[in-house]
């Protein structure tokens, strides 16, 4: 009898214990200064389904990310977006960014943005909001590389800003 007990106590932890699926909202963005060219070049990857959420609870209901269809209007979007939600500073000044376009790549879309005439960086803030507004749990990965120095930020809704001094 007790071997027929423990076997249903374990049936029942393993079946309650995978039950509930936890999804994890995480951005990535890379962000690296090309003195070369006077550049800061920035990369941010978000997941499809989370970006065409947010982006129907902004903007269109009926948006479709990644099924060749209204990519102006979509462009659209995503560049007012993600220039409200991406803020920089260089040597205490901010930054105007220029959204130079996105790619799809399976379930993740690469988003390009650059801040050109950049001579010298002192210091540098990066702000990144991006999907706060739709998911408290949003994390959002901020990798630099400035001046030869790379440096990751965890950034969330409570912690949004990131700061380095050269």
């Amino acid at each position: 009898m007790k071997p027929i007990k423990y076997l249903l106590i374990f049936s029942l932890f393993t079946l309650f214990s995978f039950t509930a699926v936890h999804k994890y909202y995480v951005s990535i963005t890379q962000i690296e200064y090309v003195k070369d060219k006077q550049s800061v070049q920035i990369i941010t990857r978000i997941f499809v389904d989370d970006f065409e959420k947010l982006l129907r609870k902004r903007y269109d209901k009926t948006i479709v990310l990644n099924d060749g269809k209204d990519e102006t209007l979509i462009d659209g979007y995503i560049k007012k977006y993600l220039l409200q939600k991406l803020e920089i500073n260089i040597n205490n000044t901010p930054k105007t960014l220029a959204f130079i376009g996105k790619e799809y790549d399976d379930d993740i879309v690469y988003c390009y943005l650059e801040i050109e005439n950049v001579k010298a960086i002192n210091s540098f803030e990066v702000k990144n909001t991006v999907l706060f507004d739709v998911f408290p749990d949003q994390k959002n990965i901020v990798r630099n590389n400035i001046n030869g120095k790379n440096k990751t930020f965890v950034l969330i809704p409570e912690k949004d800003k990131g700061l380095l001094n050269f």
